[in-house]
């Protein structure tokens, strides 16, 4: 199928079987989707937890808008970004980026110093608004992925950040989360969402030329 298909054929998935589980084999194709993600100056300032145990499941849903969602899905993606950016962090990744390309560290170092400038002027809150923005773009590709496999998703706002950081240890990491992206099969029983026709604004209305 093709990737417009593939995205008319997902939804948000409102029950999903919790006897099914998505196999480590696709599971991780759909990880790597989000890790080859751009990301501005090719920081990938956050990290993609990925929770199966049903134990730590059914302690996130404290706060969550759609409990029996979280606790049904096969796995729970934490999409958690860098709390803040710092020059250790911008040098550690492009030194990683050097090593890989074999060239001599410090090659990019006049590129760095001026996103170290930039973001040195900035406050931390200013940081994570933008480390966040970062983590969409990784969402809607592994969106995308499980599409092509036929695995379903539903991205998630509507959850505790405080519970899913604490539960999760996240601050001791230097992350906050962000969104969430439950994973698994729809029971097609109860997901109110699979008879309904996928709706959108027309293209004519949704694309304004100039």
């Amino acid at each position: 199928m093709s990737l417009i298909e593939n995205l008319n054929w997902r939804h948000a998935v409102k029950a999903y079987n919790p006897e099914k589980k998505v196999s480590q084999e696709d599971l991780n194709k759909i990880l790597e989707a989000a890790r080859l993600a751009p990301t501005s100056s090719g920081l990938q300032p956050f990290r993609v937890i990925v929770v199966e145990n049903q134990d730590l499941k059914n302690k996130m849903v404290k706060g969550a808008l759609n409990p029996e969602v979280m606790r049904d899905s096969s796995h729970v993606l934490v999409f958690a970004a860098w709390d803040s950016y710092s020059n250790e962090k911008i040098d550690k990744v492009y030194d990683f980026t050097t090593d890989e390309r074999e060239l001599p560290r410090g090659r990019f170092e006049s590129y760095t110093d001026k996103i170290k400038e930039m973001y040195g002027a900035q406050t931390p809150e200013e940081h994570f608004a933008h480390t966040a923005r970062q983590t969409y773009i990784a969402l809607g590709l592994a969106m995308a992925q499980a599409a092509e496999l036929k695995i379903d998703s539903t991205p998630a706002e509507g959850f505790s950040n405080e519970v899913v950081d604490e539960i999760l240890g996240l601050k001791e990491l230097g992350l906050k989360s962000v969104s969430l992206l439950y994973l698994g099969y729809r029971d097609q029983d109860n997901d109110w969402m699979a008879s309904m026709k996928k709706v959108r604004i027309p293209m004519e209305e949704f694309i304004i030329k100039k």
